[in-house]
């Protein structure tokens, strides 16, 4: 590969380092091009990259951002799935895909300038999405706008029935 077009790769890695919220670098020996490409299809469907670059150029990119807190982790066949908008996705769409195939390796990775390990990419697969966290959200701050609402509506109904009480007494007497 000529110096430029390195120079161009390590220029636009580093570019996508600098914007993405989480990293997850992965071993990817043993699994065929077949299962690669499913493994990249499930992790474009959450809007995440999977980029399997030379080492060398990777500790280039990754110089000056986060993800140069596990420069040493890039030996070997790897690769990083990259996520720029929910950093726990690539966490759950990896865990499971290495459930099924237990070539792939998950090494390490790095969100918000935290290393993590193993068991803390894990855990991060076990949270619920983003989505289904706002879905809960604003669930519960309906649920208080709703009883906020049933409240002031009880009084004028509290009201009236006593004011028919009153009324009904009034006849009777």
């Amino acid at each position: 590969m000529r110096i430029d077009k390195k120079k161009e790769i390590v220029k636009d890695l580093h570019e996508k380092f600098m914007k993405s919220k989480a990293v997850i670098v992965t071993d990817y020996k043993g699994l065929d091009v077949t299962t690669i490409n499913d493994l990249r299809r499930r992790l474009r469907e959450h809007e995440i990259e999977y980029k399997v670059v030379k080492n060398s150029l990777l500790i280039r990119a990754s110089e000056e951002t986060d993800v140069a807190l596990i420069k040493e982790c890039f030996k070997g066949p790897s690769a990083v799935a990259l996520s720029y908008d929910d950093p726990i996705a690539p966490a759950k769409v990896l865990t499971q895909f290495s459930g099924e195939f237990n070539k792939l390796e998950i090494k390490t990775g790095v969100m918000d300038g935290k290393v993590l390990d193993l068991s803390a990419i894990k855990m991060l697969s076990t949270l619920p999405s983003r989505e289904e966290l706002l879905g809960q959200f604003l669930s519960t701050a309906n649920g208080v706008v709703t009883g906020f609402v049933r409240t002031l509506s009880a009084i004028p109904v509290q009201f009236l029935n006593v004011l028919q009480a009153v009324k009904e007494q009034k006849e009777t007497a």
